[in-house]
């Protein structure tokens, strides 16, 4: 997709990821950056590689689809004794949040050796591209890395990361944009485990979902909601495709729709980029990568843009093995809004649960929804007024609609189940051969290795007895030398003895 296109977006294929084709200098690759869109530009803002914080700020032009730095001013009259470090404006940091407010973006959180015992919240004036800090009261949280921050309103809601101490949290803190001041939520019912890496969303306004992350040891597969109004935790059973554990992903909200993308283990990338119905909680798989991809990444980020009134999402940077610097964007195909049926209050609850009866009537045979629809048919409440039944089994229909399509679903979605069991089967049997081969070799190497101990063993009692057998033939030699000595002695004086004889009869 080249640059000189500046319509490049109409070009794409509905829910496939693509490379972008982008001109200038790229920034340098890097995992655990943050990421906003504002005005059709995509910012990008520090982040780590090999160990090493960065604070720089790049931008790419989603018209012109060309990459420049940021130049950022320091604040007039701004308190520079809070801000500065070896020279640079923004200090390095990895595993922060960065978000849209009216004309700035806000940053906050994060991994930094500038040291803060509690969070800063710094800003960008993107008219004037001044930097700063904003300063805050009430209740400020502890410094942290690898939070969840999310805009509900103008209030940002906090969960969750890792403290300086490595410290991991489950604590949820509020900040209001328009009085700048912090606050800690009391909440109700059993919250998430501490964790870092995890993502987070917002639902009508009203719920926080917290999804996946992991703790120093276990990396988590679930999905807990809080209810912002009663401030009840509560963990819903996610439909329809497995969710598989993962860290260090990235999410972003399209109506209800939440795009979740990348991830990982530690071990290996999350190649599913998943689809999360905020309204049903159906999980279901948009795309599917190799485990080498870098959409298969910890610590990318998700965003998403505008253009020509059409949502584009958008991916940069990440981790799986080697540092990522592309470029990836997706065309989400439109997608109709199903009726709410997990976050309800009582009342419609109680609502729900008639028009389910309605629906249950219309299967049986006993209501007729044709003749229905022409009748004039009305229910009596306890209150003593009156509703139409009319609108309750339009209801029903276009329920009967939703279910039919998620039916579909699920049925593909278990034939493609079926196929992934038929050859998980069939390797586990391959596997079952190959490890009784495998142990077969082993017990015979085991025999073999018991052998080899016991030959050692004996080499090393013969070597442990060599110094004395080497002093018993050195003493062997001495007396072989002490009786050849006194055999030669012998012989001559035999010889001697043997002359003289000779030389008397000779006389």
């Amino acid at each position: 997709m080249g640059a000189e296109n500046s319509n490049w977006h109409s070009e794409l294929s509905y829910d496939q990821w693509a490379a972008l084709s982008v001109s200038g200098l790229r920034p340098s690759a890097r995992y655990k950056h943050a990421s906003a869109v504002f005005d059709d530009k995509l910012y990008i803002s520090g982040g780590s590689r090999n160990g090493r914080y960065l604070s720089d700020i790049q931008v790419l032009d989603l018209k012109t689809l060309a990459w420049s730095p940021l130049k950022l001013k320091v604040e007039k009259n701004a308190d520079n004794s809070k801000d500065s470090l070896a020279g640079e404006i923004l200090p390095p940091t990895s595993g922060h949040s960065m978000f849209k407010w009216g004309n700035k973006l806000l940053l906050l959180g994060g991994h930094s050796k500038n040291v803060s015992d509690s969070i800063t919240v710094w800003f960008i004036d993107l008219e004037s591209n001044q930097c700063g800090i904003l300063e805050t009261s009430g209740k400020v949280p502890l410094a942290r890395g690898g939070q969840s921050v999310t805009l509900v309103g103008s209030r940002l809601i906090m969960f969750g990361g890792e403290d300086r101490q490595r410290r991991l949290l489950n604590d949820i803190h509020v900040l209001d944009l328009e009085t700048m001041v912090w606050d800690v939520l009391e909440t109700k019912q059993t919250p998430p485990a501490p964790r870092f890496d995890h993502t987070a969303a917002v639902h009508s306004e009203r719920y926080l979902l917290i999804f996946c992350g992991c703790s120093h040891s276990i990396f988590f597969n679930d999905l807990h909601v809080l209810d912002l109004q009663t401030m009840e935790w509560s963990q819903p059973q996610i439909q329809g495709s497995t969710v598989t554990s993962r860290a260090g992903h990235s999410g972003i909200t399209i109506d209800e729709n939440w795009y979740i993308v990348g991830g990982g283990d530690n071990r290996s990338g999350a190649c599913e980029t998943l689809l999360l119905n905020m309204s049903t909680l159906v999980v279901s798989v948009l795309a599917s990568v190799n485990g080498r991809d870098p959409l298969a990444s910890e610590g990318l980020s998700v965003s998403s843009v505008l253009l020509d009134g059409e949502k584009i999402l958008i991916t940069f940077g990440g981790y799986n093995g080697t540092y990522n610097n592309e470029v990836y964007v997706m065309r989400p195909k439109p997608r109709n809004s199903p009726h709410p049926k997990i976050f309800q209050s009582p009342a419609a609850a109680a609502a729900a649960a008639s028009v389910t009866a309605a629906y249950a009537l219309t299967k049986s045979g006993k209501l007729d929804l044709s003749e229905a629809e022409d009748s004039d048919i009305k229910v009596v409440e306890e209150n003593g007024s009156q509703r139409d039944l009319l609108s309750e089994i339009n209801a029903v229909k276009e329920e009967k609609v939703v279910l039919e399509a998620a039916l579909e679903e699920i049925k593909a979605e278990n034939s493609s189940l079926k196929g992934k069991i038929e050859d998980t089967a069939t390797t586990y049997a391959d596997l079952s051969k190959e490890l009784q081969s495998v142990q077969g070799q082993l017990v015979t190497e085991r025999s073999r290795c018991a052998k080899l101990e016991a030959q050692i063993a004996e080499l090393h009692n013969m070597l442990e007895s060599l110094p004395s057998l080497e002093e018993e033939v050195k003493l062997l030699r001495n007396q072989k030398s002490a009786l050849d000595r006194d055999m030669e002695l012998a012989s001559s004086v035999q010889r001697q003895k043997s002359g003289g004889v000779w030389k008397w009869i000779a006389g």
